[in-house]
């Protein structure tokens, strides 16, 4: 049987500072999914918000060798 720590299943969030007068700064937060998102830095209290992005994706070039998910073929 294989256990996982919470932390792994676990998204990490991208937030920035929103104070205007300040340099926008930028920090992860391991959150759940059912997790408000914050309003404010836990360590500094300064005002932030969620940066909504696409992710990451990985491109890997070459011929495919088989079926496999998320597959993107040969370029």
């Amino acid at each position: 049987m294989v256990y996982l720590r919470l932390s792994c299943l676990m998204p990490t969030y991208i937030y920035e500072t929103t104070d205007p007068t300040k340099p926008i700064r930028q920090f992860e937060v391991k959150q759940s999914v059912h997790d408000d998102p914050l309003s404010s830095d836990p360590e500094t209290g300064e005002a932030a918000r969620r940066v909504i992005s696409a992710g990451y994706s990985v491109l890997v070039r070459g011929k495919s060798v088989g079926p496999s998910v998320g597959s993107v073929g040969s370029h």
